[in-house]
């Protein structure tokens, strides 16, 4: 028998339970064999008096009952608003603010206008929580028609801002809650390597939720949603402590029905998930993205086609839009693909009897094994995607045993090969922060380099040559990189 808490018995065995440390333990642990700790439980259960309390039916006595409302407006349970709170949102059309193709511009200062918009058209459904300057991660363009709220600041309280904005990412996770549970829709920005802090609050808030999913009467209520950036690709200015990406391993873990992790590669592709995210419900969502300037792969519609499927290859980079490869190298991030990128060009100047297939996943999910996930994709179309028989490089954003957890099951898996986020960084320079990491467009093509050559003869015969002269450019940069402090013009 467990019975927990700041009462108990007066002593035990000689020692003091009722109003010590020893009441949250089982106060009376011999109960089935011990006579005495059974009179003691008896003694203890008494003191309550339940003769007063209960019928000897065991129902509740008139005056107990007398306490519940006849009215079912007057009781929490009966109240529409504990079992179907969700209100909705209005998400405004996100491709009218969608950029340029082949324009290079921070994702986040894009989102920051949709975000705008969205706040305007629903001034008392959506709040952002933020533990760090909104500023900093460029999404301040929400501020161009709302504040923050603080409501210890004469300046700010009571002026309907709606931006929580507060160092406190345990205050912003459970605000977010709150907030959710009560049918609206709520946003947490941080950056990247702080969101761990509420690692254990999300899997608590998400275990209540599949329970809460399993119960008939409970409706679909807003999912949480967070934007991680500042990321470690980009926090070679705050060194070594600002690179976690781990709290994309925490969603990763939940159940599948709520996991739901994306890596859009661009402005528009960002634009395009988060517009999902913000209408969808019951789900975690968790969008990872830079808020450094980078390019813009896809058109609008380009970026709409590519979210809906969470992969595709990417013909512009490939050699002959990607047909009959030697090899097949994923990008999945947005520093982690323009590497993969610059990967492809700087094979065809070194090897141009290779051919490589290029391919972005934007939803990390759809690689889970078939049946894993809802957004799994089959056998089949991994192989369509991937190719049956070729080798495949995955240059990701997070850690390695994350991306082999789902891909393991897969067919002829020994043909992957992974490289990631090492736990390796320092103050330096963005691109040594590549180097570092062996996910540079160097390290790309050198697994390329030596997946090609296990089918195609021509490259075999000149990968020693090849790869030589890979090393010899990775180490003139390294060593400009230390000499002055900075990248080189051409990589």
């Amino acid at each position: 028998m467990v019975l927990q808490g700041w009462t108990g018995p007066k002593k035990v065995d000689g020692e003091f339970i009722e109003g010590s440390f020893r009441s949250h333990q089982v106060p009376l642990t011999r109960a089935k064999t011990d006579p005495k700790h059974l009179e003691q439980l008896k003694e203890w259960l008494t003191s309550y008096k339940p003769e007063e309390l209960f019928k000897k039916d065991g129902s509740p006595i008139d005056n107990i009952l007398s306490i519940i409302p006849e009215n079912d407006e007057k009781k929490l349970g009966q109240l529409k608003e504990t079992y179907d709170p969700y209100v909705g949102v209005k998400v405004p059309d996100w491709k009218k603010y969608g950029v340029e193709k082949g324009s290079e511009i921070s994702a986040m200062m894009v989102c920051g206008k949709l975000l705008d918009k969205t706040l305007q058209e629903n001034p008392n459904t959506v709040r952002i929580f933020s533990p760090d300057e909104l500023a900093s991660n460029k999404l301040d363009a929400v501020f161009d028609h709302t504040g923050r709220n603080f409501q210890w600041d004469q300046f700010s309280r009571a002026s309907g801002g709606r931006v929580t904005e507060v160092l406190s990412e345990h205050n912003c996770q459970g605000w977010m809650q709150g907030y959710t549970l009560t049918g609206r829709v709520g946003l947490f920005p941080s950056y990247e390597s702080f969101l761990g802090i509420v690692h254990t609050m999300m899997v608590q808030y998400a275990k209540f939720s599949k329970m809460a999913q399993e119960v008939k009467w409970r409706k679909p209520i807003g999912s949480l949603n967070y934007i991680e950036t500042s990321t470690w690709t980009r926090q070679e200015h705050n060194g070594f402590s600002h690179q976690n990406p781990s709290f994309i391993g925490a969603v990763l873990n939940l159940k599948p029905t709520a996991a739901r992790v994306y890596l859009p590669p661009d402005a528009n592709c960002f634009l395009s998930t988060l517009a999902h995210c913000l209408r969808s419900k019951d789900y975690v969502n968790l969008m990872v993205g830079s808020k450094a300037p980078s390019p813009v792969y896809l058109s609008v519609d380009e970026a709409e086609a590519h979210c809906r499927a969470g992969a595709s290859v990417w013909k512009f980079a490939s050699t002959d839009d990607g047909l009959n490869p030697d090899v097949v190298v994923v990008g999945i991030g947005a520093e982690i693909t323009f590497e993969v990128i610059k990967a492809a060009e700087l094979l065809l100047e070194l090897e141009p009897n290779l051919r490589v297939r290029v391919v972005n996943v934007t939803d990390l999910m759809v690689l889970g094994t078939e049946g894993t996930h809802p957004h799994a994709l089959t056998h089949d179309d991994f192989d369509a995607l991937f190719t049956h028989d070729r080798p495949i490089h995955f240059n990701y954003h997070g850690y390695a045993a994350e991306l082999k957890g789902l891909l393991f099951g897969r067919p002829q898996v020994e043909r992957i090969t992974v490289e990631s986020y090492r736990e390796e960084g320092s103050t330096t320079t963005p691109f040594d922060m590549m180097l570092l990491n062996k996910v540079s467009r160097y390290d790309v093509a050198e697994a390329a380099l030596k997946g090609a050559a296990k089918s195609n003869e021509k490259v075999k015969l000149e990968l020693g040559m090849k790869l030589s002269e890979i090393r010899h450019r990775v180490q003139k940069i390294k060593q400009y990189i230390l000499e002055n402090g900075k990248g080189m013009c051409k990589l």
